[in-house]
């Protein structure tokens, strides 16, 4: 941890990496977790004391005490979801209106958002991109087009007026989608009561100016982890495109979601899975249909947090992993799921790609499955059970030379390895604070 700066903490794959965790681990390093983007779409699970817990919009570092939580002006935000997520965290009686800011410049998501993330991927057929159908996109499409509907306007006297006009504009858009959704006057009512009720409740939590504070903070030499949601391959600009998500997932993210300078970015952690998941549609290089891919997502547990779906499985894809530590600027990473391989006598790691020009080590604009083939070099797997490691020197030798593989080819260190999913099953190499 770099005084008077901010750590990031991001995912460096197609998502579902295990950030939640890894923020709940690091927490009490920090005195403010902040997330920066998306939304609703997001899936963080968090295991501790024999309990589950799955945040959507809400940061990681909320079950720690003494520590200040920030939703950014980068994340969009559900009113109704978030109303479900508050009352399930009072459930488990965390005091959430003292540990929780919101930004006032966040935006909202109306219920006709979530209709026309309906409709427009009914309308696309077998091209659908594989939305999590939670209105992010069209809330991301309002922002941009400068129209969108911010936390600060739910405080305003004109705030019903606003909300009705931007309501009318999708309605008219909706109409264009006749033939693939119709909407449901009921149905809209019904989303619109919950809609209110949980606006209601934003009102009352505590709304602030979050840049001054995130920067005051940071002058004032607090710890500030700056939470990313999905995967920097999901990055709207940088990722797998079109089946990516509807904001900026990599570092720089950080800089727009939160209002944090470039030379306040202090530490760049990047979290990766052993190996590589994929939910949805979109280009998966080393995906294997097969037993392997089964037994993988089997094993693994690889079914979203969020949607529930089946998650598609690979191996590890060190040209993908390279591109993302290039573009974020990766000064430490962190390997979650380590004890899924436990059962893979031989594991495959893609080293480079077979492409129509030639064998390639990065990450091409086209990764059509025809233009792009895994090349993979083959390693000794180990058959010990990691789920009860608590120390490197207990790590088969295997495992140090996959961990050894990796980092030699990317020139980073793996500073933690996760072995399950509860918060004690996790080792640490090194000390990821300086």
């Amino acid at each position: 941890m770099n005084q008077n700066k901010a750590d990031i903490l991001l995912g460096l794959q197609w998502g579902d990496e295990g950030k939640g965790k890894l923020v709940d681990v690091l927490t009490p390093g920090y005195d403010i977790i902040a997330r920066f983007q998306g939304g609703p779409n997001a899936g963080h699970t968090l295991e501790f004391e024999g309990h589950k817990h799955v945040l959507h919009t809400i940061p990681s570092g909320i079950f720690r005490s003494n520590v200040v939580n920030l939703i950014g002006n980068g994340v969009v935000i559900d009113p109704v979801v978030f109303e479900k997520e508050i009352d399930a965290l009072r459930a488990k009686s965390v005091p959430v209106e003292k540990r929780l800011l919101i930004s006032r410049k966040a935006h909202i998501i109306l219920p006709t958002h979530r209709m026309l993330d309906r409709a427009s991927e009914a309308s696309k057929g077998d091209a659908k991109i594989g939305s999590t159908l939670k209105g992010i996109g069209p809330a991301y499409m309002d922002k941009t087009g400068r129209n969108g509907m911010r936390v600060g306007d739910l405080l305003d006297a004109g705030f019903l007026n606003k909300y009705g006009a931007l309501k009318q504009k999708h309605l008219f858009l909706l109409e264009g989608f006749k033939g693939f959704f119709q909407v449901d006057e009921a149905e809209l009512k019904s989303l619109e009561e919950e809609f209110m009720r949980g606006v209601d409740l934003l009102r009352s939590l505590q709304i602030v100016d979050s840049e001054w504070y995130i920067n005051q903070a940071i002058q004032e030499g607090k710890k500030v982890l700056a939470e990313g949601a999905q995967g920097s391959l999901l990055d709207i600009d940088f990722g797998s495109y079109p089946f990516v998500t509807s904001s900026n997932t990599v570092a720089a993210g950080a800089c727009t979601g939160l209002g944090i300078a470039p030379g306040k970015v202090g530490e760049v952690i990047g979290i990766f899975k052993a190996y590589c998941t994929r939910v949805g549609s979109g280009p998966f290089p080393t995906e294997l249909i097969d037993t392997v891919g089964e037994q993988m997502r089997k094993i693994g547990n690889e079914f979203g947090s969020t949607t529930g779906r089946p998650r598609r499985c690979g191996w590890l894809d060190l040209p993908a992993l390279r591109y993302a530590c290039m573009i974020n600027g990766v000064t430490q990473l962190i390997m979650m799921k380590a004890d899924v391989l436990s059962d893979f006598n031989a594991l495959k790691i893609c080293t480079s790609y077979k492409t129509s020009e030639g064998e390639i080590n990065y990450l091409p604009y086209d990764m059509a499955p025809e233009k792009v083939q895994p090349v993979y070099t083959e390693i000794k797997g180990w058959t010990q059970d990691l789920t009860g490691i608590r120390s490197e020197t207990d790590m088969p030798i295997e495992l140090k030379d996959y961990i050894s593989f990796i980092e030699s080819d990317l020139g980073i260190p793996v500073t933690i390895v996760s072995v399950g999913p509860d918060r004690d099953q996790t080792i640490l190499r090194e000390r990821v604070m300086a």
